[in-house]
């Protein structure tokens, strides 16, 4: 028997899985058909690509996001510039047995963190379909989905970790979403993250400076009980990064075409915001 298509290992995947999913039309539960499809009760349907992702888009989107941004995403990430960042998750959610990563892109983070834990399951959701894309293509041992949590395509009360790492959140979804006990872990910069990079782009600025406190603030009113873990370190960073560290992160989209960055090492400064509903 010839080795399985990513479509059939994905749909076999989901369907192990079934019940994290609901219609992100009408809410109802939801079952795979035939390998091809995700069908729910009131016969709406999301087709199960190729790739073995599911687009799960209610409406169509636009995303400011590349293909090129996505690669460039994965190759800092697997330079291991944030396995600091990462090892502390995989402790924050050791007992979790069901990962949802919002905002996934590529899914890098997700696959590094999930990597070994064969009886778990991670889901991969970003808006971004060239992210989800990549995701299907490098990392098959986890699901992957196009879609967006204000039209959500997942069961109440199904994930014991949600991950949201440097990305936009959705609080009140997350809440739905989190099983009794669960803790979302929001990644966001700190004063001194990639400070390097800041000082030369934006050198004598009021962009120079950042602080992530109105950030900090809203996710303490949106949880009953919430930590706050600063992770701090320097990096080195091969030259041949540079550019997709520039690609990869906002600041860098700014940059002048003349303007010379010159880095050979990185600051990671973060902080971990831990909540319980």
């Amino acid at each position: 028997m010839g080795a399985l298509s990513k479509r059939a290992v994905g749909a076999a995947l989901m369907d192990q899985h079934i019940q994290l999913f609901a219609c992100p039309v009408c809410q109802q539960s939801m079952y795979v058909y035939e390998q091809g499809r995700l069908v729910c009760s009131a016969n709406h349907s999301f087709d199960i690509a190729k790739q073995g992702y599911v687009n799960m888009l209610t409406h169509s989107a636009t995303s400011k996001y590349s293909k090129s941004l996505f690669e460039s995403r994965k190759a800092v990430i697997d330079s291991g510039i944030y396995d600091v960042v990462e090892e502390k998750i995989v402790e924050l959610i050791a007992s979790a047995k069901t990962v949802l990563d919002t905002g996934c892109g590529e899914g890098s983070h997700l696959a590094r963190i999930m990597k070994d834990k064969n009886d778990r399951i991670g889901i991969g959701i970003d808006i971004a379909k060239e992210g989800i894309v990549a995701a299907a293509r490098h990392y098959p041992h986890q699901i992957w989905c196009v879609g967006d949590l204000a039209k959500s395509p997942f069961a109440k009360s199904g994930f014991d970790a949600i991950l949201n790492i440097l990305s936009p959140a959705n609080y009140e979804e997350f809440k739905r979403l989190l099983a009794p006990n669960g803790c979302i872990v929001k990644v966001v910069p700190q004063s001194g993250y990639l400070h390097e990079l800041r000082a030369q782009l934006y050198a004598d600025s009021n962009k120079e400076t950042y602080s992530n406190e109105q950030i900090v603030s809203r996710f303490r009113d949106s949880f009953n009980e919430v930590n706050v873990e600063r992770i701090t370190y320097t990096s080195l960073l091969a030259k041949d990064l540079v550019p997709a560290l520039l690609e990869m992160t906002p600041m860098g989209w700014h940059k002048k075409d003349d303007t010379a960055i010159v880095l050979n090492e990185i600051t990671i400064d973060v902080d971990l915001l831990i909540g319980k509903v």
